[in-house]
């Protein structure tokens, strides 16, 4: 046997008990350590809530405030005048007349702008070292304690209005009880979470009709590019203004989202920026509150940076609101079927026995060619009608006599656009018209000839539920 050397022997022999001791104390050391630094950042975590899909950043709690007083505290005759950068500061609230006032647009910009001017001069009495002195002066001066004169400075380049959203926002709650249950049922089979159902409320108030400045439309705010990914939009249909299609194609592009960017408050701000774009944040910046606090490429500006923030505002107020038994509007009970070949808006309207703008109205996807019969509506559309009507009901009776069908005939609703002794079924013309800038319903009304209560009828509007910047009405006009 080959002798084992001294050398060798003291290699192989298990290190003294203080070695042992030593590492055994660096290990514990090192893992004390972690369990510190751990705890440390516990209490941040649990504020930030990330353990949630829809957490509430600390560094965004100002914002979300700043937009639950805009849903729930300032109604659209106020005009907020607040910081851009810093949203916990409002410095006035300039009270706003009805839009439906002669002059009340002139006199709107008036106010605000006065309001504005009036504050930009009291920036610069700040900047040159001026004292404040009413109440209301001092509370402002106060807003910017501790940091430089320059400071009012900047404040004059980040000062913005916003007008208040309360009283649209209230009747865009009662109108999402129409949608909410088939919102609910998409987001459950596409297993997303119960609440991007609120998100149409910062889009459209849960307007199907709505429409932006920036080309999106309906009550997801689809511009074109983005909608024809997922629906159909031509001259003759554009699915972006039916509620129903356009609320799966919403899941459909939040779902892609999210197996992108891997983060609920991301893919809610890809919903506005776009998916590319916050792909190149995140690469950029990383985590959602470093993009909100640094990021500023493109057209990430006020909007996509405030867009996550108005949707958790939005969130908590209509959940307050709808646990306060507010009279919610109820689904419509209708039935869909595509149809097998084109077919004229008149066929489909005497098969249904709906006048043209109930049918209109469950069909808002069908464009100006189609609906003053210019062309059919084409094969393949999905038809939605009322689940029960008259037609129906008539057919599980049985054949009435001649005298009967005759009452039954003479019974049949009348169109209720349409004067009772017109003859033909066309003596309506149906436009599409957006609301401009200025625009009052009485003014339009007054345009095209017509009265305002048949175009609250024709669009399923009632008498307090006024129109918007950006929607689509359909205008009916009497031909000559």
């Amino acid at each position: 046997m080959a002798k084992i050397s001294f050398a060798n022997r003291m290699a192989n022999a298990p290190p003294p008990f203080t070695t042992v001791l030593l590492r055994w104390l660096r290990c514990v050391l090192c893992l004390a350590v972690l369990i510190v630094a751990g705890l440390a950042a516990l209490p941040a975590q649990l504020a930030a809530g990330t353990g949630e899909p829809f957490p509430l950043y600390p560094s965004i709690r100002p914002n979300v405030l700043f937009w639950e007083d805009i849903y729930s505290r300032y109604t659209t005759k106020q005009a907020v005048l607040h910081d851009s950068a810093d949203l916990s500061r409002v410095y006035a609230v300039v009270e706003l007349v009805d839009r439906d006032m002669p002059m009340a647009k002139r006199i709107n910009e008036l106010r605000t702008n006065q309001a504005k001017d009036r504050l930009n001069a009291f920036f610069d009495a700040l900047a040159a070292g001026t004292a404040p002195r009413t109440q209301k002066e001092q509370q402002i001066a106060q807003m910017f304690a501790g940091e430089p004169r320059s400071a009012y400075r900047k404040a004059k380049e980040t000062l913005r209005v916003q007008l208040g959203q309360k009283d649209r926002f209230y009747e865009g709650v009662i109108r999402s009880g129409k949608y909410m249950p088939y919102i609910r049922s998409v987001l459950a089979a596409a297993n997303l979470p119960q609440e991007l159902a609120y998100l149409p409320h910062v889009e459209s108030s849960f307007h199907p009709g709505a429409g932006s400045k920036a080309g999106a439309y309906g009550m997801w705010q689809f511009t074109r590019p983005t909608g024809k990914e997922y629906m159909i939009i031509n001259s003759l249909v554009d699915e972006r203004f039916d509620p129903y299609v356009s609320t799966r194609a919403a899941a459909q592009l939040l779902k892609r989202n999210y197996e992108v960017l891997e983060n609920w408050p991301l893919a809610l701000t890809a919903y506005n920026y776009g998916r590319a774009g916050m792909v190149r944040a995140q690469r950029a910046h990383g985590t959602y509150e470093a993009i909100f606090q640094d990021y500023s490429q493109g057209y990430f500006k006020f909007a996509s940076r405030n867009f996550y923030s108005s949707f958790l505002a939005a969130m908590r107020v209509a959940k307050r609101m709808e646990n306060s038994s507010l009279p919610m509007d109820k689904p419509d009970s209708t039935r869909t079927y595509r149809l097998q070949e084109e077919t004229s808006v008149s066929k489909l309207q005497a098969r249904h026995q709906l006048d043209k703008a109930e049918f209109i109205r469950l069909n808002p996807a069908l464009q100006t060619p189609v609906l003053r019969g210019d062309r059919k509506v084409p094969a393949n559309f999905l038809v939605r009608v009322p689940t029960v009507n008259n037609l129906r009901q008539q057919a599980k009776k049985p054949s009435p006599a001649p005298r009967q069908a005759q009452r039954i005939v003479a019974a049949a609703p009348q169109p209720r656009l349409e004067s009772a002794k017109d003859k033909k079924s066309d003596v309506l013309k149906f436009h599409h018209y957006t609301v401009e800038r200025g625009d009052t319903l009485t003014g339009i009304a007054r345009r095209f000839g017509i009265s305002k209560e048949a175009i609250l009828v024709a669009n399923n509007k009632g008498p307090h539920n006024p129109v918007r910047v950006g929607d689509r009405l359909v205008v009916p006009v009497r031909r000559p």
